[in-house]
């Protein structure tokens, strides 16, 4: 295929061209504008380890900036702040899950649940009712799959500059307050950095979060149902079943990096004036570290102990700070599904929506009740 019609191909459908280009097996594959695409789980967790400093220093899961010891301290605050939220809340999930009877839309019925849910540790009850709006604003005009297509980039570029301005005013409000202990992630971002910050980076970190949670969890969660609703019936623990949905599909499915010097990586030489990007779709594929890698089989976790071709985080120093907390939100919600409801799912397509995230196709979901609800259980 030659370089102008691969570049174009791989534009229009980036995932269907790692399919069709990359071959059965494979460790590392040339993309379009100078970009090596790793497939080999050591090598990719070499590239985004960066033990040997090989590469500039990046984040895949929150906008990158300040010293180690401040990205350490927001990732051990917020995880602390979700803990608690998610303990104090788990009875309400039910109430969560009752409310997308009798059918709902999604994957946007996932990511609203998950932002609903955590709503009130993104930004505090108390906050103004502009700012709690701006930001479901962002949810749904940024972070819903295909989205960002609905709006012309006149629109979008006037909806950033208003959700700038917006948290800009916030944050510094917030400074002059003074936070004592941290109420929301907005908290936690303002509050791990010096006064002399510029606001506009805080935004991008505090965004970075409600991407994270709306979106990323919101579409592990719409693949979980997605794959439980299209496969044969399994006995296997909802755990199972969101590890197999990160495997098949990872949401962060890119991840990439810009190397300081010449090196070899996987078998190839690249230069400071190439990117390597990681590419865990590819590697939670890996025929020589997966059995029957293309089928659900959520029943090999049962015995998985080997975790080294397992990459939905990331890996290394920069892996996403509430991993481990957003698989058992995503896992503690099917159960209740599968406990209280018979599911029955309408696919309009059976291609993911590819963007920065890796999104499930649009499907309809039908839950009908393996028996009469109580009242105090209906929402």
């Amino acid at each position: 295929m030659r370089g102008r019609e691969a570049a174009v191909q791989f534009r229009r459908d980036p995932l269907l061209f790692l399919e069709q280009a990359f071959p059965a097996g494979g460790d590392a594959l040339w993309l379009p504008g100078r970009q090596l695409c790793v497939a080999e789980p050591e090598a990719a967790r070499a590239v985004l380890s960066n033990d040997d400093g090989l590469y500039q220093e990046q984040s895949d899961f929150f906008h990158e900036f300040g010293p180690r010891s401040v990205q350490m301290q927001i990732g051990r605050s917020s995880r602390a702040l979700l803990r608690a939220h998610l303990a104090a809340r788990a009875d309400d999930l039910a109430e969560s899950v009752n409310a997308l009877a009798p059918s709902s839309e999604w994957p946007d019925a996932g990511n609203w649940l998950i932002y609903r849910h955590l709503a009130d540790v993104v930004l505090a009850p108390d906050s103004p009712v502009r700012l709690r709006r701006i930001v479901e604003d962002v949810v749904r005009r940024a972070v819903l799959a295909g989205a960002r297509q609905r709006y012309s980039s006149l629109r979008r570029a006037v909806f950033r500059f208003r959700v700038s301005r917006e948290l800009s005013l916030a944050i510094r409000h917030r400074r002059a307050r003074g936070i004592a202990e941290p109420a929301d992630l907005l908290d936690v971002v303002v509050g791990a950095v010096e006064s002399d910050v510029p606001p506009a980076d805080l935004v991008q970190v505090f965004l970075s979060f409600v991407f994270a949670i709306a979106g990323s969890v919101g579409f592990v969660l719409g693949w979980s149902v997605y794959l439980l609703g299209t496969n044969p019936p399994t006995q296997a623990e909802p755990a199972w079943v969101v590890r197999e949905a990160l495997r098949l599909w990872p949401v962060a499915w890119m991840l990439g990096r810009n190397p300081t010097r010449a090196h070899e990586v996987a078998g190839v030489q690249v230069t400071p004036e190439d990117s390597v990007v990681v590419c865990p779709y590819l590697v939670h594929r890996h025929p020589k570290h997966w059995h029957d890698p293309e089928s659900f089989r959520p029943e090999r976790w049962a015995a998985m102990q080997d975790l080294k071709a397992f990459m939905p985080f990331g890996w290394g120093p920069h892996t996403c700070v509430a991993g481990s907390l957003s698989m058992q939100l995503v896992a503690d919600l099917l159960k209740i599904l599968q406990d209280r409801y018979r599911m029955t799912l309408t696919a309009f397509d059976n291609r993911p929506c590819v963007g920065p995230a890796l999104a499930p196709p649009r499907f309809t979901l039908g839950l009908a009740p393996h028996r009469p609800l109580p009242p105090d259980e209906r929402r």
